[in-house]
């Protein structure tokens, strides 16, 4: 049987050492590396190979929808397993159409993990039971959908009240890029300003 090897990405070290752990008392899966960044995770990824990757959406460096998509691009082989406190449709749906195998919840049991890994890596797809009904809810898809998944990242931050200059460092974007942006996701959405796009994060469950 040949072995699974994963990557860890998640900016909790006591959360990777448990992941770590629990997949390392499975026959056949490996954990060869691990980090706490985004930006350090798809640097090693695209110089290193492995299987499956365990990301967390919500990390330091480039969003993690970005991410997701720039790593399907790049390592197409690449088993990407989303492993997230997040539990809306939106961001299900934006971490499926974004490259993902697979999105779990952390509210999963331990076991839901490991069969996971082992799923995706044998190239399927999984969803946690607690948003399996969520994906593609609805014949008119919801304006968001329609975001890239930078443009998701940005819109995010910008609903959460981050003001240009901090996304301009966080995403090492110009101040005047991350302008245009905010302009475009508005146009794309509807949206008038960043009270609505607050208010349509909240009710969407990612603000």
């Amino acid at each position: 049987m040949k072995t699974i090897d994963v990557v860890i990405a998640d900016d909790h070290a006591v959360v990777r050492t448990g992941y770590r752990r629990l997949l390392e008392l499975e026959e056949g899966v490996r954990v060869v590396a691990e980090f706490g960044d985004s930006d350090a995770a798809y640097a090693w990824l695209t110089q290193h190979p492995a299987d499956v990757l365990i990301l967390d959406l919500s990390m330091p460096g480039r969003g993690g929808m970005e991410v997701l998509q720039r790593l399907g691009a790049r390592v197409p082989a690449l088993r990407i397993l989303v492993f997230s406190m997040h539990d809306s449709a939106a961001i299900v749906s934006q971490a499926m159409r974004a490259g993902a195998a697979g999105y779990l919840t952390k509210s999963s049991a331990p076991e839901a993990l490991v069969d996971a890994v082992r799923k995706v890596a044998n190239g399927g797809q999984v969803l946690s039971d607690d948003v399996a009904g969520l994906v593609d809810a609805g014949s008119r898809p919801p304006p968001h959908l329609a975001l890239s998944p930078r443009e998701f990242d940005l819109f995010r931050l910008f609903a959460r009240g981050t003001a240009i200059e901090e996304v301009a460092a966080q995403l090492y974007l110009s101040t005047k890029t991350v302008a245009n942006y905010q302009t475009l996701i508005r146009k794309k959405m509807g949206l008038a300003n960043r009270v609505e796009m607050h208010r349509y994060a909240v009710e969407h469950g990612f603000g």
